[in-house]
């Protein structure tokens, strides 16, 4: 099977929830994985190193990831309960503040990997992950 048919298949058998929680999950290990040594570190000259050795790219495909879900939120034709639009739309906008602090090397990475990982947790129907250390 070709990759375009691999990827047909996927997007025809996969809900949208579950495209969502693939998503961010993988959005979430690229920043853990990209982002070790980050939180664990006060200097500022390591810290943009490590976002120059590919965490900065993954914080910005997690914020593109709430980006996305924000705008669809904020879709009339959303059929998401009022409380919980609410309260996703509220975690995006910290995201986004949160992740520009982390592009100039400020806050800690961690809170941005346990807030995706109890989301994606939610996603799959699961209870939140114990929060593992950056």
């Amino acid at each position: 099977m070709g990759l375009a048919a691999y990827k047909r298949t996927i997007r025809e058998s996969e809900t949208p929830r579950q495209i969502e929680r693939r998503i961010l999950s993988r959005v979430t290990h690229e920043l853990a994985d990209k982002g070790q040594g980050f939180d664990a570190t006060e200097d500022k000259s390591e810290r943009l190193n490590i976002l120059a050795s590919g965490l900065r790219d993954a914080i910005y495909e997690n914020q593109r990831f709430w980006s996305a879900l924000r705008f669809d939120l904020s879709e009339p034709e959303n059929k998401m309960p009022d409380g919980l639009k609410a309260s996703l739309i509220s975690i995006a906008l910290w995201v986004d503040r949160h992740s520009t602090a982390l592009m100039a090397g400020e806050g800690r990475l961690a809170g941005l990997v346990e807030i995706n990982g109890n989301i994606a947790a939610g996603l799959a129907g699961q209870a939140a992950p114990q929060m593992q250390e950056v």
